[in-house]
């Protein structure tokens, strides 16, 4: 489509066959041949003519309802929908092989954050994920594919020749490439930091809930070991998952609170 493709026009609805207009000719003849049918000896001939002709009328109207498969080809439909968000996506063949590395990274660390539990259970702000780690991978996407438009042409224009009277403009253009690939990198790394403050978060979080599942478990350690004489040998080690629980808990406050900071980071 970008380069000037267009998918052949739709075909135009089929005109009305010639059985069509033999079937609906013929209707009244047969509508008084079966009645001559019915009222005479031979009425089972009747029915039987009368089942076939309704047959054949329905089969005839379910093929005349059909949408022929060439007038709506799919090519029209991706054709339309590309017309449609024109401006609004990018292809692969957008980024040059730095500018892929760059994207992937941006976008690990964003899926990491939306599928964690930590998001999905209301720790972190996951409204404010949801719309804007999106919105940020975009941002990253286009100006990758802005950056990596001007880096081919300016390797283009480098392997035509520089004129001397050429070079001392070229090397500000440079300066503005290297640094507009830095500040976008600096972006994926703070979405990167923010995606390790979640993975701790995670962490702590998968802990937490392994802590307190033991912790409901205590109860029956408790009996088994009155029961058998040795509560004196396990009980202090035991009863330090609760404090294990706290720390943990602890941790994954400050963890959430670092993400939180981070993500503050992010909307600046």
């Amino acid at each position: 489509m970008r380069a000037g493709w267009v998918p052949p026009a739709a075909v135009p609805a089929r005109r009305r066959s010639p059985s069509s207009a033999l079937l609906l000719a013929a209707t009244p003849v047969v509508i008084a041949l079966m009645a001559v049918l019915l009222a005479s000896q031979a009425s089972a001939a009747g029915f039987v003519l009368l089942g076939t002709y309704v047959f054949i009328v329905l089969v005839k109207i379910a093929s005349m309802s059909e949408t022929p498969e060439d007038e709506r080809p799919q090519e029209r439909g991706v054709y339309e929908q590309a017309r449609w968000y024109d401006g609004r996506f990018l292809l692969p063949e957008d980024f040059d092989h730095d500018a892929r590395l760059v994207l992937a990274r941006a976008q690990r660390a964003i899926g990491a954050v939306l599928r964690s539990h930590v998001n999905a259970e209301g720790l972190l702000d996951d409204a404010r994920n949801a719309v804007m780690l999106p919105a940020q991978e975009w941002e990253i996407a286009r100006l990758l594919a802005k950056l990596s438009a001007l880096r081919l042409e300016h390797r283009e224009l480098l392997a035509r020749g520089i004129a001397p009277e050429v070079a001392a403009v070229i090397e500000p253009l440079e300066r503005a490439l290297v640094n507009s690939e830095a500040a976008v990198v600096a972006r994926v790394e703070a979405l990167e930091r923010y995606a390790g403050h979640v993975a701790e978060a995670e962490r702590a979080y998968h802990a937490r809930g392994q802590i307190e599942e033991l912790r409901a478990r205590l109860p029956r350690y408790e009996e088994l070991l009155a029961e058998a004489g040795a509560d004196r040998l396990g009980v202090t080690e035991i009863e330090r998952l609760a404090e294990d629980a706290d720390v943990l808990e602890r941790t994954l406050r400050r963890s959430v609170e670092s993400a939180h900071e981070a993500f503050r980071y992010l909307e600046s």
